[in-house]
């Protein structure tokens, strides 16, 4: 099943921008409910290679509020996949997961410890005829998949492009999909996530292994940390364009741009293109009210 990519909209964003720069955003969080933004991208080739094979279960591996678990179950569900998810930790009841569940989704759980060696849990199901993607959806087909983004709407009078990146599989698909004279950009929204640069380049085929950016200013103390200075800036940029954004990804990745702005970092008269991938599952761990959306 393809998406509608026809839902994506260029919504410019006038309060991040100033008089000689401009500042807009790609959203692909409309794309689908629960597919929400750039996870469809990421999946759509691993799927047809899954179907390639003959593969009728894919498995893949994420926390108890992985955007990446859910949207699999969901596009296993759409596709007559089988899926399968390996989690992190003790059990969880979290929406994410629930939801997940209940697109049919087998969860297994594992300890934190044995979660670093995936390797083995995979060896432990060798037997079975399952189609593996690695978290995140980290690999060539996930960089293949993200860099049809691009694809989606007319983006080629833009200066910069930027998106948050975890695993930087979504990175390396922009870079993979930009001309050569746009800048890309990732924001970092781990700590101390030194190996970002080499994991990206190893996606990259040679004759795109162009220069890019990756910035690690802007994790707000690691992966899923949303001091009130977070959740303030989320509420007050929904105030200002009608942006939802989620604690993980997104809301860095917008405050990070508005901060640069301020710092003078990009020259006048650029045009910047940030990249909303969606995920708001994270969203789903705030107690009621924090976000007025």
């Amino acid at each position: 099943m393809l998406f509608d990519t026809n839902k994506i909209i260029i919504q410019e964003l006038n309060s991040l921008g100033t008089e000689n720069i401009k500042v807009s955003t790609l959203r692909t969080d409309l794309i689908h409910p629960i597919v929400s933004g750039n996870k469809w991208f990421k999946l759509r080739f691993y799927l047809e290679e899954a179907k390639r094979l003959k593969c009728n279960t894919i498995a893949s591996f994420g926390g108890a509020y992985s955007n990446h678990i859910v949207a699999l179950a969901a596009v296993c569900k759409l596709n007559g996949f089988n899926s399968v998810g390996f989690i992190r930790g003790e059990w969880n009841d979290s929406p994410s997961l629930l939801e997940a569940k209940a697109l049919g989704m087998q969860l297994h759980f594992i300890s934190r410890d044995a979660y670093k060696y995936k390797e083995v849990v995979m060896q432990k199901f060798a037997n079975k005829d399952w189609f593996w993607i690695n978290e995140g959806g980290y690999g060539i087909n996930g960089a293949l998949g993200a860099a049809t983004i691009l694809t989606t709407k007319d983006c080629s009078a833009f200066t910069h492009i930027i998106c948050a990146c975890g695993t930087g599989t979504m990175l390396a698909g922009l870079i993979i999909g930009s001309n050569e004279n746009q800048l890309v950009i990732g924001i970092s929204v781990l700590k101390n996530n030194t190996g970002l640069n080499d994991l990206v380049t190893a996606l990259l085929p040679p004759e795109k292994n162009k220069i890019f950016t990756t910035l690690h200013d802007y994790h707000f103390g690691g992966y899923a940390k949303h001091p009130a200075e977070l959740i303030d800036y989320m509420n007050q940029l929904f105030k200002r364009e009608k942006l939802p954004t989620d604690i993980v990804y997104t809301s860095k990745l917008f405050y990070a741009v508005e901060d640069l702005i301020q710092q003078q970092y990009f020259s006048d008269n650029a045009n910047i293109l940030l990249i909303h991938s969606g995920g708001l599952q994270g969203n789903r761990s705030l107690a009621p009210g924090r976000l007025i959306y």
